[in-house]
């Protein structure tokens, strides 16, 4: 069977492979495979043929492809240090370009660089470092200081740079002269109040396209895969844009199994803009690498609190000793969704952005600041547990059930709950990439509302 599209995606513990065929009536979805990921067994491409091996077990065909797309997160997001001018306006707009790429932020600093700061640099020594700072042809002193300190610290970290405008030769030089890899770019914040991370946020991406090759049993990947391999949470991210154009306002809680990734594509509403204290970008995404329901439950256990766990599973510490993504019982099984209908509330709210209130010589003024999530017409579920699990609605539904006491700029209670029954966010992603079209049709037929 010859088969249009064959895409993996290759997680931190499972990879999973589908075939999809191409027709006059469209897309479709032939079957998937699943297997552990083969990382520590020196060689990712293991887990991907052994995966093949049960999807043609399924349909009972030896497969052949037109085309091999890939996404992953199973070499670890892109460990990152982020450095500008201005914490509130080019640290957070380049804060926002590495969330969008994947990356793992490791540590952030606004102005000019420190001897103590350079040092915590060192110590985490990150695979990428995102260099910002002032508007175009606005402060040039700073990014020109913070290139000097950065060129010189032994680190073979490539340096984007993503600054004003006036000075991007300067700095390409600095680091040229030092022998280091600089990656030049778009600024992220050009003027006031306006946000520009997409190019930054590409950059960053094809960054991590070279990353992927050289991490451990990822060297192979590029053998069999005809495009570059996209990180999973940026692939989620473009099919969270395309549920944008079909539906406007729309984010995505993608639950796993070591975080919780939430993608949200809006502008707000009219009357929150209205006291908007700083930009937010229409596309935004947030990582709670804290919350996960297998690699990080305890963790959601201890956030939610032993005692309250215990209400409702008095053995719970031995079901934590046999979680995986795979519940063998159904004791484990609601236990997994008891510990996702946390981290779904919890990474919402941490998304939302809040009401607050200000002093001015006129009196207290309500202002908003960080993501205005009201006018989201419908939440999109993502991931294993929300995919596959028959406790999915009950999990989503828990946000309707928040009792807003903190002016958080939540959805309303009216939002719609969605989906996505074929697990396949992440594939139609990587196949926007190849055919927009095509992806937009799979993602039609893969959305299921609650």
């Amino acid at each position: 069977m010859n088969v249009t599209f064959l895409v993996a995606e290759i997680g931190s513990t499972t990879t999973v492979v589908t075939a999809y065929q191409v027709d006059h009536n469209g897309v479709k979805i032939l079957g998937q495979g699943e297997n552990s990921t083969t990382v520590n067994e020196g060689d990712v491409t293991i887990g991907i043929e052994n995966a093949l091996k049960k999807l043609e077990y399924k349909l009972k065909e030896k497969i052949s492809w037109q085309k091999f797309l890939a996404t992953s997160s199973a070499a670890g997001g892109l460990s990152m240090t982020v450095h500008g001018l201005v914490y509130d306006m080019t640290v957070r707009a380049a804060k926002e370009a590495s969330l969008g790429a994947g990356a793992i932020i490791k540590y952030i600093t606004a102005g000019k660089l420190r001897e103590t700061q350079l040092k915590q640099i060192l110590k985490i020594n990150p695979k990428v470092i995102l260099l910002s700072g002032g508007v175009d042809y606005g402060d040039e002193e700073t990014v020109i200081h913070n290139a000097k300190l950065l060129a010189n610290l032994p680190i073979d970290a490539p340096v984007i740079y993503a600054g004003n405008i006036a000075v991007r030769d300067e700095i390409e030089e600095i680091f040229k002269e030092k022998e280091k890899k600089v990656i030049i770019t778009q600024n992220v914040y050009p003027k006031i109040d306006l946000l520009n991370v997409d190019p930054a946020r590409k950059a960053i991406q094809e960054v991590f396209a070279k990353h992927i090759i050289h991490a451990p049993g990822m060297e192979k990947i590029y053998e069999i895969v005809d495009e570059e391999v996209i990180p999973t949470p940026a692939a989620v991210m473009y099919t969270t844009e395309l549920l944008g154009e079909l539906y406007e306002d729309v984010m995505t809680v993608d639950i796993g199994g070591a975080t919780t990734d939430v993608d949200s594509v809006t502008n707000g509403s009219v009357e929150i803009q209205k006291i908007l204290v700083s930009p937010e970008p229409r596309s935004k995404r947030t990582v709670d690498g804290d919350m996960g329901i297998y690699v990080n439950a305890l963790n959601v256990v201890e956030m939610i609190t032993k005692y309250e766990v215990e209400k409702y599973f008095e053995n719970y510490e031995n079901i934590l000793t046999n979680i995986s993504p795979y519940p063998k019982t159904e004791e484990e099984e609601r236990f997994a969704a008891f510990l996702s209908k946390f981290c779904f509330v919890t990474s919402i709210k941490r998304h939302a952005g809040r009401i607050d209130y200000i002093f001015t010589p006129t009196g207290r003024q309500k202002v908003a600041k960080g993501k205005d999530l009201t006018a989201v017409k419908i939440i999109f579920g993502t991931g294993g547990i929300l995919s596959r699990s028959k406790y999915r609605k009950e999990i989503m539904e828990s946000i309707k059930n928040v009792k807003n006491s903190e002016d958080i700029l939540l959805p309303k209670k009216d939002v719609k709950l969605a989906y996505d029954k074929n697990y396949i966010f992440a594939n139609i992603g990587v196949i926007s990439k190849v055919d927009k079209e095509l992806a937009i049709f799979l993602l039609k037929e893969d959305i299921e509302f609650l």
